[in-house]
């Protein structure tokens, strides 16, 4: 058993009623009836995606095709630099 610790960033938002956690380093989300569970299941499936690349010998391919660097045997995701809402103004015909 390999283990770790990972930082990640995380965005929760509401779509309707359930919550959908979300995390751009891994492309990966998740959702729930509320924020905790949203949160809980997130880190579960970030448990089973990294066993499931590990258990297939594909980490290091798939974790560089998603931006992450490893350095000094340290895998380290994109640094997320900023997370907004824009509006923007559409003319589509």
């Amino acid at each position: 058993m390999t283990k770790f610790n990972v930082q990640l960033p995380v965005s929760v938002f509401k779509e309707g009623k359930h919550f959908v956690a979300f995390t751009p380093a891994l492309d990966l989300s998740t959702s729930g009836k509320t924020h905790e569970q949203a949160m809980e299941r997130f880190s579960e499936i970030v448990e089973i995606f990294f066993a499931e690349i590990m258990k297939k010998g594909s980490m290091e391919e798939v974790l560089l095709s998603l931006g992450w660097e490893k350095i000094k045997k340290q895998w380290n995701p994109p640094n997320l630099i900023s997370q907004e809402s824009k509006q923007i103004k559409l003319a589509i015909r």
